[in-house]
């Protein structure tokens, strides 16, 4: 089995925390167009300006599951913690919360990894 690269191991980290705040973001975003499409019933001139919503969190969450699968297999995490992360990306809020943790538990292991 390889060592774990703290190098390559902070990149990962760092790519996992932007798009977790990015995707976290478009989820709000998704969370508040859905709100204005079915329970406030906005017009059609409204829905024109944020049509663009579900899409775009759409290819951003596919992005963001490029980064978890990044992450996961260089910090050699167990499947618990990949799912947690994955599901983060359809929760509201959760990406926020879980990027905190996961971050703390990566600089944690990167530390304690032996220099290369």
């Amino acid at each position: 089995m390889a060592a774990l690269d703290p190098v390559k191991g902070r990149q990962a980290l760092q790519r996992y925390r932007i798009m977790a705040w990015v995707t976290g973001t478009m989820l709000l975003i998704l969370c508040l167009e859905m709100l204005l499409k079915y329970a406030v019933r906005v017009g059609p001139d409204v829905l024109s300006w944020i049509g663009w919503v579900p899409f775009a969190h759409g290819w951003i969450y596919v992005v963001y599951l490029v980064t978890v699968m990044d992450l996961w297999s260089k910090m050699r995490w167990d499947f618990g913690r990949l799912a947690a992360m994955v599901a983060a990306g359809v929760v509201p809020v959760m990406s926020f919360v879980l990027e905190r943790r996961v971050h703390a538990d990566a600089v944690a292991r990167l530390e304690a990894a032996p220099a290369r």
